[in-house]
């Protein structure tokens, strides 16, 4: 099949109209960043780019950037996926949306990935920190027992049946001293990957927790915004972090655990490296890919206007032009499990020095494009199923499931893929001489990478219709299950650490 030129095929071709007065597109719910109280908003364009705009009756009105590209905003509405709703919901509908979050039926995706935080405390006092943790919590914070952990797993497995991914996170989860038991446990509950979300300190550190990591095969989330000794200063409080990080780095390698770099961009600070942050990865052994989020204005951010925000247009396209079109915004896909906004992804394959996104060899796009695919259902085969599982937020960097489903989509480029293995011979990433096509998922991993990004809304940019389709979320002590934006942005958040910091099992 052909390789897309420029932009995904109806992506971009004409710019909407731009009116002296613009025109509302959309009619939406919001909530006040002041109050969080629900409110009307409007959605409109300007300046080739999507707003929105709301009025609180008490703190007046407000205006900010939900995405930075008006053309990709109107053409990416083809790859909404009808929603897949849990087998269970934890919560009644009562007060209404965003407010019953538990999931309530009014949600329409069940969870691609899970999220608990089992710690508030943090060794980093971060300027920017979705999770408001730091050092002075070591004392105060909420740290979570066996027993709630084991809860909420089983209830996470009650209402997806087999969740394969789930995230341990915190605060900074290396400080719990049960961290590795409830990665075990995890395991134990057969959750095929545990994704440790880290800023790497311990790792550098600490021998026996890193053997011991390597031993449950857990997959690191590593943070790392650069290598500007600013981006960490602006982001997260302290110019020293780049060698911690590296180290960490060599040593995840050597001990054969595999990481994915994890960037917060904040324009004017680190958009800049977008493109030596994914080239770094992919030079690096242990890296098997990077995932980028937009800064977004919940928690404890630096002082920034909601009209300037970065948003994944914007990354994407730094990428292109950082990179000279080794990734370009055409090799993006949105993750169709969650609104076509909230995540764009693409895999590449690593063959010595080439470097092949798959959706230059495959029209990933016509397969996705589910706008087009409800009248075609010849194209429900095993190779629609393995490029749902990849563009998905349960697709983890450098698992041998997703290296199987990329093998399925290399088989169905066929004679289009020009890449099929030769030049492998003693490929010193994986240790044989087979072409890819007989790699051993585990072999295979080590040529795929993947590049993802998030875009999550906060109390500025937060739509009603669109968290009900989230499929990340956070699960807590009482068996609920938060939508991730919903969770930071609509005072969740708050409720369940008082809550837990005042000893309530289930608050």
């Amino acid at each position: 099949m052909a390789t897309h030129v420029g932009r995904p095929k109806g992506i971009g071709a004409e710019s909407p109209r731009q009116d002296s007065t613009p025109a509302v597109i959309e009619e939406a719910e919001s909530l006040c960043p002041v109050c969080l109280r629900l409110v009307a908003a409007e959605i409109f364009f300007r300046d080739q780019q999507v707003m929105m705009r709301k009025k609180c009756p008490d703190h007046g009105p407000f205006e900010a950037l939900i995405w930075g590209d008006a053309a990709l905003y109107q053409a990416i509405g083809r790859f909404n996926r009808p929603g897949r709703p849990p087998l269970e919901f934890s919560t009644q509908e009562n007060k209404g949306c965003p407010f019953d979050c538990g999931l309530c039926p009014k949600h329409t995706q069940h969870l691609c990935l899970g999220i608990i935080e089992i710690n508030q405390a943090c060794n980093l006092d971060c300027p920017l920190c979705l999770a408001n943790s730091g050092t002075h919590l070591a004392k105060d914070g909420f740290e979570l027992s066996f027993e709630q952990i084991e809860f909420m797993l089983d209830r996470f497995v009650a209402t997806e049946g087999h969740p394969e991914v789930i995230q341990i996170s915190g605060g900074e989860p290396t400080l719990h001293p049960r961290v590795l038991d409830f990665i075990q446990l995890a395991r134990d509950k057969g959750l095929q990957y545990v994704l440790l979300n880290t800023n790497g300190i311990r790792i550098a550190r600490d021998d026996r927790f890193l053997a011991r990591l390597a031993d449950l095969k857990a997959h690191v989330y590593l943070q790392f915004d650069g290598f500007d000794a600013r981006t960490y200063r602006e982001l997260r409080g302290r110019e020293d972090l780049l060698g911690l990080k590296l180290q960490a780095l060599d040593r995840l390698e050597e001990a054969n655990v595999r990481a994915v770099l994890v960037a917060a961009i904040e324009r004017g600070v680190n958009d800049h490296e977008v493109g030596a942050i994914v080239e770094f990865g992919i030079r690096h052994p242990a890296v098997f890919g990077v995932s980028f989020h937009s800064a977004f204005r919940a928690q404890r951010h630096p002082p920034a206007s909601p009209l300037t925000r970065i948003t994944t247009p914007d990354i994407l396209k730094s990428l292109e032009t950082q990179t000279n079109g080794l990734f370009r915004l055409a090799d993006f896909i949105p993750v169709p499990c969650c609104m076509p906004t909230c995540g764009f992804s693409t895999y590449a394959i690593l063959t010595g020095e080439s470097v092949v996104p798959i959706p230059r060899v495959l029209d990933v796009d016509l397969y996705l494009d589910y706008v087009a695919n409800r009248t075609m259902p010849a194209l429900e085969t095993d190779l629609v199923r393995a490029l749902e599982s990849l563009w998905s937020a349960s697709g983890p960097g450098g698992s041998e499931g997703s290296a199987g489903h990329v093998n399925t989509v290399l088989g169905a480029a066929g004679s289009s893929w020009n890449g099929d293995g030769r030049g492998v011979a003693g490929c010193p990433a994986c240790e044989t001489s087979l072409p890819l096509s007989s790699h051993t998922p585990r072999d295979l991993a080590r040529h795929v990478f993947m590049i993802t990004t998030r875009d999550f809304m906060d109390p500025w940019t937060f739509n009603v219709h669109d968290v009900r389709k989230c499929c990340v979320g956070v699960l807590v002590p009482d068996g609920r299950t938060i939508p991730f934006c919903a969770y930071n942005s609509a005072g969740y958040r708050e409720a369940i650490t008082r809550g837990l910091q005042a000893g309530a099992v289930h608050p």
